[in-house]
């Protein structure tokens, strides 16, 4: 039986210099941090690491380079999502054969499939490919929600095994998590928070863990507010937890990976690459920031 995905997970950035080429040695060094850190995983290529520009070549590079890096020491959670089925599926057998432990597959975004699409698409990519895969719910970004129904149906297939919800709905989790509890004599169905200003409540309700953007810029903390909550701690994960409320808010003063690629930058771990049509953090918010991250003594 394989171990419940629980913990933090982050939703890792992908390095780039000035010149927006790839950075394959800062990957490394966040890897090592990361794992140095207590994360439980690293989700490589997702929203944070710019899947939407790089190409398909350089998306599969990094995939293989964070399986290689990590050398199975903690678990890779590859991004495989397209908003064409058949390009998921693709995306996923790469990602499968490259010996990714796990997939994280975003629903269709622009094109605005029903629940019945969606049910399709996920059950197509999960009948097509044997790895284990993880539903990805992110309305705000793709113009599609993955309603507590469909999740439903698809969390009977064997091989798939969470979700990813990245709404700040209780009531939502509410039932995702009534799912999960129907599953447990067949599996563990992970819940996780894909939100970081709500996922200590989330974990606190009975949510597996998050798949974090904060945890790029505090590894050892997020890790930390996690295991308090995976160990029934709530009031420590909450007190630990209100010491970050600020910066998560930072975090999505512009869109995300931009607040947080220009804060690693700032701590060194980094070069300033990022791609159009993203640009740099505007100065307006520098200061702020700056400041925040001073507090937190992460600079």
């Amino acid at each position: 039986m394989m171990q419940p995905l629980q913990g933090s997970f982050v939703a890792l950035v992908t390095p780039m210099q000035a010149n927006g080429s790839l950075d394959y040695s800062s990957l490394e060094s966040l890897i090592e941090w990361h794992i140095a850190s207590g994360t439980s995983g690293i989700v490589t290529v997702g929203t944070t690491g710019e899947s939407a520009t790089v190409s398909v070549a350089e998306h599969l590079e990094i995939i293989n380079k964070t399986i290689e890096l990590v050398d199975k020491r903690i678990p890779v959670i590859a991004g495989t999502g397209a908003n064409s089925t058949q390009e998921a599926i693709e995306l996923t057998k790469t990602a499968a054969s490259l010996g990714a432990d796990y997939v994280l597959i975003v629903t269709p975004y622009y094109n605005k499939p029903n629940q019945d699409g969606l049910l399709q698409h996920y059950t197509k990519i999960a009948d097509t490919v044997d790895i284990p895969q993880i539903l990805y719910n992110v309305p705000s970004r793709t113009a599609c929600d993955l309603r507590p129904e469909t999740v439903a149906s698809l969390a009977t297939h064997p091989n798939i095994i969470g979700i990813k919800e990245a709404t700040d709905d209780p009531m939502r989790l509410r039932e995702l998590m009534s799912i999960a509890e129907r599953l447990e004599d067949q599996k563990h169905f992970s819940v996780l928070s894909g939100d970081d200003p709500t996922f200590n409540s989330f974990m606190a309700e009975g949510g597996d863990g998050v798949i974090s953007v904060a945890a790029n810029i505090l590894p050892s903390q997020i890790a930390k507010i996690c295991t308090l909550n995976l160990d029934k701690q709530f009031d420590d994960a909450k007190d630990l937890n209100e010491m970050f409320l600020s910066i998560y808010e930072l975090l999505f003063v512009e869109s995300n990976p931009i607040p947080v690629k220009w804060m690693l930058e700032q701590m060194k771990k980094i070069d300033t690459g990022i791609r159009l049509p993203l640009v740099p953090l505007a100065t307006q918010y520098h200061d702020a920031i700056i400041n925040e991250m001073i507090k937190l003594k992460l600079l």
